[in-house]
């Protein structure tokens, strides 16, 4: 028998051992080949957006690369950690550490090599539908299929240097190994493990640092800080804390010394202990990428609401203009070419200042009561009736209903500061429409509008006028559904958005085009390819972290074997067995979606009391989809293990 059949009898040997390792390479290969076959298809560069999307999925592709190389070389140490005693052997029958090392990289170019095949294969026959899906959530022309020779090639490049760099550096792992202790294996007792009160406070104290460090001031100094400070104690928390907790409740008879609660508690003190570099890497990454996708999900989420609410399908303001009736032709022929009935309504905006009781001025806007009631019916808010001389309404979206400036019911104008005006009305509303959604409105009589206009261009030495805005009703784009990217509203919408940037420069006017289409368009194009590159990233992550587990109890299972047989011959059922590891294999699973979880509630709830952006409900989406994966996977590799114990009860 030569010494490469050697090497591959002995892969196919340990096949249940290297079949996840196998399958999981294979599939972050198969991902980064559907990667570089968008990255290099000859169609991309004719796209609008071809640009922003090819740099998307690089920077995917560079993630799945770099965590393959850090699954790779935690795999293949778990792997020659578990086969000591299978080195040992060897040498003593005479095999040189040069023949070891020989033999150890065969088996990892074996691997390699078919993982690298197999991976491309598989993503051959999945690239049509890859390129399917990509176009439909990035919102592009379809892509056809082609030869992806230029993938192939830098696929294989890729990922067989992985290989080799790897292989050649993991020999470096068991070099130095005394023989003794290669024959002692797995069969060496382990000791007890020892924690560190001191860094168990350490630990304690990092993650409070962390906790208000982001209670004190939303600062990027202040987000750094909870960063390091959170990630540090993440670890100790692994290391060194969770070995305390343990020891602790084993002091307690009356809640542990029941049942097999002993058991497998014990057990839980050596598997944190020794896991704890992989479950704070999994616990770190989980919350990061969660925290990425509910805050892109949350952004979608916050477009879609911004194009239901906004009555008007073009807004066209003016903040400075040298006409009080500018041109609007271009819209009305597009309008009319495009054969939609449609009403254009104008409002007149004034800036102006509320003073508090502090003297600080606070920013609104003013505007005639018949200029609102006008306009009141085709934003769906409510009709102001008997306003008096000296009274307003104020409105205003829930992101800035700040009374500050209200003191009792009374409103004082910095540019008036003699009267004040009595609030006979407060409206909160989520359809601005023609109203400003980031500062507070006035609802005030016409003389009002003229008092403050003079009152400003008097201070300020100049002219001063409203902001005109003119604002488009189009009764058949209001289907109460999201426009399609082919749909007439985006595609005229699009084309007045060009045709005002086009205008940008040409005169003296300052203005502003907005289609509401268009903008949904826009921002969900920009997020979509994240959205559609984290969802393959976090598949591959929940995929990797499964199979590291898995490794890892596997490389257990020799030692977990002997003391369950023992065990068995003492009274242990094989009910009580399976309930002990299961519930050892359920903390490992599940213990750094806790954790992760915990973690970014922490760091989006002051987010959430700004009231900037809603992320709950994203961030709770993204770990229930976390966790439906990693029970799976769960399911699966304790229905394995359990089986392996089974075959050893007595």
């Amino acid at each position: 028998m030569s010494f490469p059949q050697f090497a591959f009898n002995n892969v196919r040997r340990n096949a249940r051992a290297y079949i996840a390792y196998f399958l999981s390479s294979s599939f972050m290969v198969m991902v980064f080949f559907a990667y570089s076959v968008f990255i290099y298809h000859p169609g991309i560069a004719s796209q609008n957006i071809g640009t922003m999307a090819v740099t998307s999925m690089r920077v995917a592709a560079c993630i799945v690369y770099v965590f393959a190389f850090f699954f790779v070389l935690y795999s293949i140490g778990t792997f020659l950690k578990s086969r000591n005693l299978e080195f040992g052997i060897l040498t003593i029958l005479g095999a040189r550490p040069n023949q070891i090392n020989r033999l150890i990289f065969l088996e990892n170019m074996l691997i390699g090599i078919v993982a690298i095949v197999t991976g491309i294969a598989g993503g051959m026959l999945l690239s049509k539908l890859f390129l399917l899906l990509s176009t439909r959530a990035i919102g592009i022309e379809d892509l056809p299929f082609y030869w992806p020779v230029e993938a192939m090639l830098v696929t294989s490049l890729s990922f067989v240097s992985l290989f080799l760099f790897i292989s050649f550096f993991t020999l470096l792992l068991i070099r130095n190994n005394k023989v003794l202790d290669l024959l002692q294996g797995n069969v060496k007792p382990k000791k007890q493990p020892k924690a560190s009160v001191f860094l168990s406070l350490m630990g304690v104290i990092l993650l409070s640092t962390g906790f208000y460090a982001l209670r004190i001031e939303l600062s990027p100094v202040a987000i750094i800080l909870a960063a390091v400070a959170g990630i540090s104690g993440t670890y100790l928390f692994y290391s060194q804390l969770s070995v305390v907790v343990i020891r602790l409740l084993k002091r307690s008879r009356r809640s542990t010394w029941r049942g097999t609660r002993l058991l497998w508690t014990s057990e839980m003190s050596y598997k944190l202990r020794d896991n704890s570099r992989m479950l704070f890497m999994i616990t770190v990454v989980t919350a990061l990428a969660s925290m990425g996708a509910g805050y892109v999900l949350s952004i979608n989420q916050a477009g879609r609401d911004e194009y239901n609410e906004k009555p008007f399908a073009i807004t066209q303001t003016y903040y400075r203009t040298t006409s009080a009736d500018p041109d609007r032709s271009t819209i009305h022929q597009e309008l009319k070419a495009a054969g939609v009935e449609y009403t254009e309504k104008r409002t007149d905006l004034l800036s102006a200042s509320a003073l508090d009781e502090e003297g600080r001025e606070n920013g609104l806007y003013l505007i005639g009561l018949a200029q609102y009631n006008e306009l009141a019916p085709l934003a769906d808010l409510p009709a102001v009736t008997g306003l008096g001389a000296n009274e307003v309404v104020v409105v205003a979206s829930p992101e800035v209903e700040k009374k500050e400036y209200i003191r009792d019911q009374m409103v004082t104008l910095a540019e008036q500061p003699a009267v004040s005006l009595y609030v006979k009305e407060s409206v909160t509303t989520e359809s601005v429409g023609f109203i400003s959604s980031f500062a507070p409105v006035l609802i005030v009589p016409e003389k009002w509008m003229e008092m403050v206009r003079v009152a400003r261009s008097a201070e300020e030495g100049k002219e001063v006028r409203p902001y005109i805005s003119y604002h488009y009703k189009v009764p058949a784009w209001d289907t109460g559904s999201l426009p399609s990217i082919d749909s007439q509203e985006n595609i005229i919408g699009t084309k007045l958005r060009q045709w005002n940037t086009a205008r940008e420069g040409k005169s003296d006017e300052v203005f502003d085009l907005t289609s509401r289409a268009a903008n949904y368009w826009a921002l969900k194009q920009s997020t979509a390819m994240l959205s559609f590159v984290s969802v393959f990233v976090a598949l591959i992550f929940s995929v990797a972290s499964a199979s590291f587990l898995y490794f890892k109890l596997y490389s257990d299972l020799a030692a977990d074997i002997r003391m369950y047989r023992a065990l068995s011959k003492i009274g242990l059922s094989t009910s009580e067995m399976s309930a002990s590891a299961t519930k050892q294999i359920a903390v490992l699973f599940y213990i750094p979606i806790v954790v992760a979880a915990v973690q970014s509630l922490v760091v989006i709830s002051p987010i959430l009391e700004t009231g900037i952006m809603n992320v709950l409900k994203p961030v709770l989406t993204t770990f229930a989809g976390y966790l439906i994966l990693q029970s799976v996977f769960f399911i699966i590799v304790k229905s394995r293990y359990i089986r392996s114990l089974k075959k050893m009860m007595v």
